[in-house]
């Protein structure tokens, strides 16, 4: 089993990168799902969250409206670290748990961590390899607008929250640039799920 971090930045085309690694045969763990499953109701991010930013953070099925937790947090840099303090050891101790279980199924398995703040929580540190996603501020300004909506003001703002991808860089093993076309992005993702594989295979 090898464990590689998957990382880069909002718009970055991370998430496009993760399918085409499933599709080549890695078995993947995403933080954002895993993060959404934590503050839904019933969740055990659930109350402490809705204690910290109030009820007008619910729909009215009082489940958390993530777009309005979203619009707040990107905002304030205080709430954000607050928020990922009472979302992120949630993330991470069911991430761990998935982790086992799919080495076990699998001892040759190459598993992809999916997660933004890879680097930024210091996780990177627990992976075989680090793979980072990566665009340019500008490619990745267009996207953000074109896909949530957003003003240049507002997804300005939302990448200035996060690391920004060239401080990224040297913690990479490897890059992918998603301003290549489709096709060749795939090709390189196949190409190192094979390398990724057989160095799995070694490791035994």
């Amino acid at each position: 089993m090898i464990w590689v971090g998957l990382t880069g930045g909002i718009a970055s085309g991370k998430s496009t990168v993760a399918r085409l690694f499933r599709n080549a045969g890695a078995a993947v763990i995403d933080a954002d799902d895993i993060a959404h499953g934590v503050i839904r109701k019933g969740g055990p991010a659930y109350a402490p969250v809705v204690e910290s930013f109030g009820a007008g953070i619910l729909d009215p099925d009082g489940e958390i409206d993530r777009r309005r937790l979203g619009e707040i947090v990107f905002k304030d840099p205080d709430r954000r670290a607050r928020l990922n303090q009472l979302v992120h050891p949630h993330v991470f101790v069911q991430a761990e748990a998935a982790r086992r279980s799919m080495a076990a199924a699998d001892p040759d398995a190459v598993i992809l961590f999916d997660v933004p703040l890879l680097i930024e929580t210091g996780a990177h540190q627990q992976m075989d390899r680090v793979i980072l996603v990566y665009v340019d501020r500008a490619t990745q300004i267009a996207r953000l607008m074109q896909r949530d909506r957003l003003t240049l003001e507002e997804a300005e703002r939302r990448i200035d929250a996060q690391m920004p991808l060239d401080e990224k860089r040297p913690f990479a093993d490897e890059v992918i640039d998603t301003r290549a076309p489709i096709e060749e992005i795939e090709r390189a993702v196949k190409a190192l799920y094979q390398r990724l594989r057989e160095r799995a295979s070694s490791k035994k």
